[in-house]
């Protein structure tokens, strides 16, 4: 819309169906009852110079089309936070409904609380909503660009890693055994 609005600032030729497709029905109307009070302004008052046409508030219709299209473009706006809000709150309640529908049909099923915690992960994972254990969801969700990224990631330690001698292998492995002790140790908390 702000493409198009500078296109008619600038003096472009926009074709009227091009303008109408980005408005909504009231903005439409909008559009068309403007221009006829102009109609109507110039059949009432009549004016020989630019000067009385600007007295009398005279606009052509590319001044009309900037004036309805920046209106909108300022109502679109407007309501952008509210709508963000709105779609949220959505994607939180429909991920809490299928996390819970998961979890309870699982634990009556007689499954684990953890494996139906596990399962109900998994059913926010599938619906391609944040998970509840906080767990990333690997390659979904990233663009091209990180994609690539975590690639050349992997590719660069694994060079170094086939690089190493035999005291930093040994240093390598202590530590990833460490990891893993601290994370299990964690999880045992609850934590």
């Amino acid at each position: 819309m702000t493409k198009r609005i500078e296109q008619l600032e600038a003096g472009d030729e926009i074709a009227d169906k091009e303008i109408r497709s980005l408005l909504n029905d009231a903005q439409r109307a909008e559009l068309d009852s403007a221009w006829e009070q102009q109609q109507q302004l110039r059949a009432n008052k009549r004016a020989r110079t630019e000067q009385e046409q600007q007295a009398l508030g005279w606009k052509n219709k590319r001044q009309v089309r900037i004036e309805v299209l920046k209106a909108a473009l300022a109502s679109a706006w407007d309501g952008i936070e509210a709508e963000f809000e709105r779609l949220k709150e959505q994607a939180e309640i429909r991920g809490a409904k299928i996390y819970f529908d998961t979890l309870n049909q699982a634990l009556k099923d007689g499954k684990d609380k953890s494996v139906a915690a596990n399962l109900a992960n998994n059913a926010m994972t599938r619906a391609g909503l944040r998970r509840m254990d906080g767990q990333p969801i690997g390659m979904q969700g990233l663009t091209k660009r990180d994609r690539e990224l975590r690639a050349m990631e992997d590719a660069i330690q694994q060079k170094a890693e086939s690089e190493m001698d035999d005291y930093e292998r040994e240093q390598l492995e202590l530590l990833q055994e460490y990891e893993k002790a601290v994370l299990a140790n964690s999880k045992k908390r609850g934590g």
